[in-house]
């Protein structure tokens, strides 16, 4: 099977790749390789002839998008429209990746996958533009809907919370925004089964359970042997931020579970990563 990533040196682009053979991938991403540019798509995609196109890229700064929403369309959904009639010249399979943003986080419960979106910010509306477009053009299309991604490759949530710990200056992180923080890797894992499966349709894939922000900023300086690094409670309403996070941000993976498709609790997930970014022979206290 061969598989072209956008976003190909991003975190989960560069995960993605280790999943299929080397001689298998192929992909693009900037500067070579502009997506809100038709035709450089159109050729890069050619060029490759893949069987499966899975679409990384996007612009993921929330305030930026909340900054510069007409940006945030091009390059997310413009972009997207792009991708998808490049795969669709060349006959492939589309796999989106999404965001819980899509939500506007008022629910109460988890969010699964048959949940009317309704976006709270322009990046979220951005996202909900692509899975539209996505899906109209490319008949074989799987929408992944992921949220808190952290692995090697990218700045995320957690390595924030670890360069804010060795400064001077007192942690302060948000209690009243929840969500399911995501291995990278696990989610690479799943995209890969989701891929071989031939399925289609909209498909929540993250970590198991779900956590505050404070609650995820805890544990990170825990396993980090942080113990002793206070972390003050905050709300969302005291910050002051261009971008309006849903507060409640947990989807539930129902369509992927009923296929056989599940992802371990977060907590292992975040384990296993800080252990790897700790200096070979050290131990957390």
């Amino acid at each position: 099977m061969r598989i072209f990533i956008t976003g190909i040196r991003g975190q989960l682009g560069t995960a993605l790749t280790k999943r299929w053979p080397a001689a298998q991938v192929s992909g693009c991403d900037l500067p070579e390789c502009d997506i809100s540019q038709l035709q450089p798509t159109l050729d890069a995609v050619a060029d490759a002839r893949p069987q499966v196109v899975i679409h990384c890229a996007a612009w993921t700064d929330v305030d930026g998008c909340a900054r510069d929403p007409i940006r945030a369309y091009q390059v997310n959904a413009i972009g997207t429209q792009h991708v998808a009639l490049a795969a669709r010249a060349v006959g492939a399979r589309l796999l989106l990746l999404s965001s819980n943003e899509v939500f506007d986080g008022t629910q109460a419960a988890p969010y699964g996958e048959q949940d009317a979106p309704c976006p709270a910010n322009p990046y979220g509306w951005s996202k909900l533009a692509a899975e539209w477009t996505a899906q109209q053009i490319v008949d074989d299309c799987c929408v992944v809907r992921s949220s808190w991604l952290f692995g090697h490759g990218g700045r995320n949530f957690v390595h924030r919370i670890l360069e804010l710990a060795r400064g001077a200056a007192p942690l302060r992180v948000v209690t009243d925004e929840t969500g399911a923080p995501t291995a990278v890797e696990d989610l690479a894992d799943a995209i890969f089964s989701l891929a071989e499966s031939g399925q289609r349709g909209i498909f929540h894939l993250v970590n198991a359970g779900f956590a505050s922000r404070y609650e995820l900023a805890r544990a990170v300086l825990d396993l980090c042997g942080q113990r002793a690094t206070m972390i003050e409670p905050a709300l969302l309403a005291s910050y002051v931020r261009a971008s309006t996070p849903p507060r409640n941000g947990c989807l539930r993976n129902s369509a992927a579970a009923a296929i056989g498709i599940q992802l371990r609790p977060w907590q292992e997930a975040l384990q296993d990563f800080v252990g790897s970014l700790q200096p070979a022979g050290s131990a957390a206290r």
